[in-house]
């Protein structure tokens, strides 16, 4: 007995050592940051004379007429969209781009992110609308002849009917299609747009469509979402190198492109910090999300995992020279609670002595500065492709805003090689899931009259924008 007794006190004594020890490894490698505002000045920002400085929208959400889409067609399905609402007119994009381009000027920014609208270029396959290329042809100009510099995303969540219908990017024989669309807008505007995004969020993408079911095509299939980002980094694999050979065959080194690709970081922390299933359900997310992501450009690997559901890899050695910039899109980090149901890990919120947003996370400006220290692995110029807050009342926008600028201002200080930062979004647009409750633009929109107006809260990015510039 005395013997049994002894073995228990030394095993109890032996895991709790291998406990501890475990969480101090975690706890060492991940640290939790979180820095005293109160004793930062925010004002003390520095930033290159030559950097960007933007915001960002996407076709679908602006635009207006973009139903001949996947989400055009998701939209019509009972309880997709949280208000009941669609984006048939978005906040009327399409007819006010000169407009937009004017506040755009108003506001100081020297760059605008924007995604084509494959749906109106190619509604049919093989069919050409001349009349979207030339509606993308006078934006270009507008922006350019306003000092504006454009930036072009090819794939924002949203492809055309007919490629929906042949599987989209389950199947990796499509990939093709998305490669010769491409090269088609590439030819045609290369010589006025330098910078490129390939694909914007591909991570988003995969885990919204294929694991939460918020986006289309709305299948809760772990292991396809694994096989669907895998097409979408192939995607991006492909078309980097056919437009990098466009680029070669102009023979003028002015019109030299820079092409990247969009991905989200998120955090995903342990809700306790000394429960080891928090750290488990935490790291697993990561590496799911951000990981298989940044990974697949850092090693050449991609490795998309979920416990007994999902164990997709590819690699691809020479993935890591497929980018000029990565494009980090930052918002926010979560906390988790751990359960023996993966699907029922959730999230711990609002984290203790943070502020919520309006969408289902809090205000955590320090993580733009770990997110660019994750991005930085991979070796290549980091830029801030998305960064905003959903804040209807606008009591918060202000204090994120200057924070946000501080936190990537003291990367650059660091040493990091920030190249530019836009900000989410130009205004108030179709949230995708969310319709029109959340309210991320520097400037309101009125949905009933479309009119624009520019947030008290902006300000501070205005200000920011101009004062920079202005040295």
């Amino acid at each position: 007995m005395r013997k049994r007794l002894k073995f228990t006190l030394i095993a109890f004594i032996v895991i709790g050592v291998a406990y501890s020890a475990s969480i101090g490894y975690l706890a060492a490698k991940h640290p939790q940051t979180s820095w005293d505002w109160s004793k930062i000045d925010i004002d003390d920002l520095e930033f290159p004379k030559d950097f960007l400085w933007g915001t960002a929208t996407a076709a679908h959400q602006i635009e207006g007429g973009n139903e001949n889409t996947n989400w055009g067609e998701w939209e019509n399905q009972p309880g997709r969209i949280k208000d009941g609402s669609n984006a048939v007119k978005a906040v009327d994009g399409w007819n006010r781009s000169k407009e937009d381009v004017r506040l755009m000027k108003e506001i100081g920014v020297n760059s605008y992110r924007f995604s084509l609208a494959w749906n109106r270029i190619e509604p049919e396959h093989g069919k050409i609308d001349e009349s979207a290329l030339k509606h993308y042809d006078e934006l270009i100009d507008e922006l350019r002849a306003n000092g504006i510099e454009p930036m072009i995303t090819l794939h924002h969540f949203t492809h055309p009917l007919w490629f929906e219908r042949l599987g989209a990017f389950e199947k990796e024989e499509n990939v093709a299609y998305f490669v010769d669309f491409a090269k088609l807008v590439f030819a045609r505007y290369h010589d006025r747009v330098k910078y490129w995004v390939t694909v914007n969020e591909p991570n988003v993408f995969v885990t919204s469509g294929y694991f939460n079911t918020a986006f289309p095509p709305g299948k809760p299939d772990p292991k396809l979402a694994g096989e669907v980002l895998k097409n979408l980094l192939i995607a991006h694999t492909r078309v980097y190198r056919e437009l990098k050979q466009l680029d070669s065959q102009s023979g003028d080194p002015s019109t030299k492109s820079e092409i990247g690709l969009a991905t989200s970081i998120f955090q995903f922390e342990p809700a306790r910090r000394w429960h080891l299933g928090d750290w488990a359900i935490a790291r697993v997310s990561s590496n799911s999300f951000n990981e298989s992501v940044l990974g697949f450009f850092r090693d050449g690997a991609m490795k998309f995992y979920v416990p007994l559901e999902a164990d997709v890899t590819y690699k691809d050695p020479e993935a890591p020279e497929t980018l000029d910039f990565i494009g980090v899109n930052y918002y926010s980090h979560y906390a988790y609670r751990f359960d023996l149901d993966f699907k029922k890990a959730t999230t711990s919120l609002p984290v203790p002595g943070e502020v919520m947003t309006d969408m289902p996370y809090t205000v955590y400006p320090e993580g733009i500065y770990r997110a660019i220290d994750d991005a930085a692995a991979l070796k290549k110029p980091i830029i801030i492709t998305e960064n905003g807050i959903a804040d209807a009342r606008d009591d918060r926008r202000g204090d994120f805003v200057r924070r946000s600028l501080y936190s990537v201002s003291k990367a650059i200080r660091d040493g990091y090689d920030v190249r530019g930062y836009y900000y989410w979004s130009l205004m108030d647009n179709f949230e995708w899931a969310e319709g029109y409750t959340q309210k991320f633009g520097l400037f309101e929109v009125d949905i009933s009259t479309f009119e624009r107006k520019l947030r008290k809260g902006s300000q501070p990015f205005v200000d920011t924008v101009k004062r920079s510039r202005a040295k």
